[in-house]
């Protein structure tokens, strides 16, 4: 815990220093981000290489399909192709599946440290607390900071490179289907596009209800 700590400390020390110099309240935002941007930027490149992987594979599927349905034992040319997108494809499932157990192994790697600094900082902080703070705080409410609360940060670190890969991979894809089947993919985008706010609003009310 002191190990993990201390780093995020040093940054929070720098960020209160700063907010008094600026007369404004300090950012525990602010401090995560310069503590841990290096590391969890690295670490979001492999997820735009992973599901780049993903995206290439309906590629090389669909070309092994095309060789089959115009099979041609003559065409020793298109033989040697279809090894190639066999291959193509094998190696994007060997590759997708390094980078993805890679990735997350260590972005929770990430969100660990994070939980574990930002638990010292409230524990720390408790045993600062004045006697007047701590007739306005509970064990309870503390208790529920280090047991549910910091828990979201590793949530949030293992999913929020997808918030701007997603959309990547979705305009990708949409290119993908229209190379296909033309204007008509466009029905199925919007019916995900329609889904995203309505998925949103249901996720709040599941949390409001617990």
């Amino acid at each position: 815990s002191s190990l993990c700590s201390l780093s995020h400390r040093r940054h929070w020390d720098q960020e209160v220093k700063r907010a008094q110099k600026d007369a404004r309240e300090p950012s525990l935002t602010k401090a995560i981000v310069k503590c841990y941007w290096k590391p969890y930027v690295v670490w979001g490149m492999f997820t735009f290489l992973e599901e780049g992987t993903r995206v290439v594979q309906p590629i090389f599927l669909g070309k092994m399909i095309s060789y089959v349905e115009n099979y041609n034992p003559n065409d020793s040319a298109a033989l040697h192709e279809a090894y190639g997108y066999a291959a193509g494809l094998s190696a994007c499932v060997l590759v997708w599946a390094v980078l993805h157990h890679l990735y997350f192994y260590h972005i929770q790697h990430v969100g660990m440290r994070l939980r574990v600094a930002v638990c010292h900082m409230i524990y720390r902080k408790s045993l600062r607390l004045s006697s007047s703070a701590m007739g306005k705080t509970t064990t309870g409410q503390i208790v529920n900071l280090l047991s549910n609360d910091v828990n979201r940060f590793d949530q949030v670190t293992m999913f929020l490179h997808y918030l701007w890969v997603g959309p990547l991979q979705a305009i990708a894809v949409t290119a993908l289907l229209w190379m296909e089947i033309g204007i008509s993919c466009l029905a199925g985008m919007a019916v995900l596009i329609i889904l995203l706010p309505l998925q949103s609003c249901i996720g709040k009310l599941f949390s409001s209800l617990r």
